[in-house]
């Protein structure tokens, strides 16, 4: 409380004695001792009417002992059962969380970690892929303002995002590894990348490149082999030494017919090897006989125009060249999409040309449109020309269902710069995004698909697309679901095909480790989006003729089933409506691989570089209580008192609004039983 509310306080105690005394005390009648008391229930009430007027703040201190926090995180993945760590880990896990002491002094929070982190249930080793990264870098924004020590389990080898190495340097807290592993080297050979486009051409070659490894001392000689089925297609002879560790093996295959094609690559394992898991490895390739050609047209440079053939060649099918269009005209005849960006008066005769040969397009407009040429040159859609330009953001409809998008948390990418005014289509059409202003969601069109005598049409109002492919590299560190967008537009208007009822999305082939998830969208009669349909997907596995039927769930708008964990093999499926005859097929294949059983040590060095960054130290799991020690002797992680400090205004406190009702009752009832009302 500061001194002016003092000095408030005093003035208004002394003024409510004052009042008092001269209603009561100045010539006045009462000659008993009751005029002192009528005195004071007097004070009492006109002191707490101007203490509520004031409204001091009073404060008040709560103090409290904090626990630093233990952060305890076991890698779950299928390496440290591979490694036979797994009994270890669970023991090393158990002394922590029931050492007493380390209760006392930690508040103890337990992990695991795989792919993602999740909090301690149950150690089953059975996670595909490890991301240790991932698990420190959720540590460091979880426990940023606390102490909180970070042990690790795990022997050190992530198959799955970032460098965890690199995460570890902007971790402020200590990190303790627990190593799951030994430091025995053995001799062992390896096939440690390999390199291949997904997509290859028929009658072409398309190059492999192999990175083999040898750990030993000895000089050996091994063979590099690439078997396509029961042939051998390529060998090589390697050596190794203590000096020559690893060696870069690039080929060519030649595509000679259509379709997923698989191989697998062997490096002739040593007698004396442990692990021979890791001479194998299998790869495929899906070889087509044509790629999708696509034109984009121009004649003002922007960023976009860059952004656009980036995304859509990050798909091999696909090839763009940007031409002017004086330059398109002769060509058209090659391309199955045209993009047309930011048409003016010199595409006119581009224009004719491409609703003379029913070509597909991809209009998008922007600053130096002319949307009178494009109104005067068309009839599927009309733009009111206000001549004035205005930033809208993209808004999602999610009952679009031309084709599967998955949202890119287009609520975050930087607004477009489009025409202020309404777009008119006046064909069929569906609308994938809408403008939205401050938040607000418009019926005015910011991105749609119709089709119209034997073509199929798109028009995104507004430039500046190459800001959505930033804000997607910003939001997930990869340009890939922009790129994928992109390409399922770009799939959609260069394909003739008619529309089903049921549009599924998967891949033809999927490696050992990758999430094999497939999505479908199923639409009534009507071809409008049914999210309360019952689908089912019959899967049946070719090689052993095993089928399973497991259902879709419906997942931010489209229905999905996840098939990870799937033996390798090649697959038939069909998604079918469980009260329809509605349905739609197709194949995949599962190459053989599993990342997690392709190493023989723990990486060791890599874990106590992270301890070395961060002021911690490394452990084998035969140190769990040298650990221990370690964490109750270290005088950083001590119990911190702290305190709560809370302001409470007297304006909230009631018992002074109860004590000035009381007062003046008081006062009113003795003035009434003594006759002086």
């Amino acid at each position: 409380m500061d001194k002016l509310t003092i000095i408030y306080i005093t003035i208004a105690a002394i003024t409510a004695l004052l009042l008092a005394l001269f209603q009561y005390l100045y010539k006045s009648k009462l000659k008993s001792r009751l005029k002192y008391v009528l005195v004071a229930l007097r004070s009492v009430s006109i002191v707490g009417i101007l203490l509520l007027l004031i409204n001091p703040k009073f404060e008040s201190y709560t103090y409290f002992n904090e626990k630093p926090t233990l952060v305890v995180a076991v890698d779950n993945s299928e390496s440290v059962s591979y490694l036979k760590q797994d009994v270890k880990a669970r023991e090393v896990v158990a002394a922590l969380q029931t050492n007493s002491e380390l209760k006392d002094r930690f508040d103890i929070q337990a992990y695991s970690f795989g792919k993602s982190v999740s909090t301690l249930d149950t150690l089953s080793f059975n996670e595909r892929q490890s991301n240790l990264a991932l698990a420190l870098k959720q540590f460091e924004e979880v426990y940023a303002n606390e102490t909180a020590p970070i042990v690790i389990l795990s022997d050190g080898n992530q198959t799955y995002g970032s460098d965890y190495s690199y995460i570890a340097k902007g971790v402020k807290q200590p990190i303790y590894p627990i190593i799951l592993g030994d430091s025995t080297v053995y001799s062992d050979l390896s096939i440690k990348q390999l390199n291949v486009n997904r997509y290859v051409y028929l009658k072409n070659k398309f190059p492999v490149e192999i990175i083999a490894n040898y750990s030993g001392n000895e000089a050996i000689s091994s063979e590099l082999k690439i078997w396509s089925g029961n042939t051998v297609v390529f060998r090589k002879t390697l050596q190794f030494d203590a000096s020559k560790s690893s060696e870069i093996i690039s080929t060519a295959l030649m595509a000679n017919s259509v379709g997923v094609k698989t191989y697998r690559v062997e490096l002739v394992a040593l007698d004396s090897e442990k692990n021979k898991v890791n001479n194998i490895k299998n790869f495929g390739v899906e070889v087509i006989d044509q790629k999708t050609n696509v034109a984009l047209v121009y004649e003002r440079l922007h960023p976009d125009l860059g952004a656009l053939k980036k995304a859509i060649e990050s798909n091999e099918q696909r090839s763009v060249s940007i031409l002017k269009p004086k330059d398109v005209i002769s060509k058209l005849k090659d391309f199955q999409l045209v993009i047309l960006y930011q048409p003016n008066n010199n595409f006119n005769s581009v224009l004719k040309e491409i609703k003379e040969q029913k070509i597909n397009t991809f209009i998008i407009s922007g600053e130096t449109t002319s949307w009178n040429l494009l109104n005067q040159t068309q009839d599927y859609f009309k733009q009111t020309i206000t001549n004035q330009t205005e930033n809208f953001q993209p808004s999602l409809n999610r009952n679009y269902g031309t084709f599967i998008v998955e949202n890119l948390d287009f609520n975050s990418f930087p607004p477009l710069k489009s025409e202020f005014g309404a777009l008119n289509i006046s064909v069929p059409h569906e609308t994938l995004l809408y403008k939205s202003v401050n938040g607000i969601t418009t019926e005015d069109i910011l991105l749609a698909t119709f089709e119209a005598d034997g073509s199929k049409h798109a028009i995104l109002n507004g430039e500046d697309i190459w800001r959505w492919r930033a804000q997607s590299f910003i939001n997930t560190n990869s340009f890939n679901n922009f790129d994928e967008f992109i390409n399922k537009f770009v799939q959609y208007l260069s394909s003739n095909k008619k529309r089903k009822r049921i549009n599924i999305d998967y891949k033809s082939f999927y490696n050992g480790n990758d999430d094999v998830i497939i999505s479908a969208q199923y639409f009534n009669k009507n071809f409008e989006f049914d999210n309360s349909a019952l689908l089912s997907i019959v899967l049946k596995n070719t090689d052993d003729a095993t089928v399973k039927e497991v259902p879709l769930l419906l997942n931010n708008g489209n229905y999905t089933v996840d098939l990870s964990g799937i033996h390798s093999g090649l697959y038939d499926f069909t998604i079918k409506h469980n009260s329809e005859s509605v349905s739609a097929s197709g194949s995949f294949q599962v190459l053989d691989f599993n990342v997690e059983q392709q190493f023989l040590n723990a990486d060791i060095s890599k874990l106590k570089s992270i301890a070395n960054y961060s002021d911690g130290s490394a452990y084998f799991t035969t140190q769990t209580q040298e650990l221990i020690n370690t964490l109750l002797s270290d005088n950083r992680f001590r119990t911190i008192q702290k305190s709560t400090k809370n302001i409470v205004p007297l304006i909230d406190w009631k018992y002074l609004l109860g004590l000035i009702v009381l007062s003046l009752f008081i006062e009113w009832f003795i003035r009434k039983y003594n006759g002086l009302i």
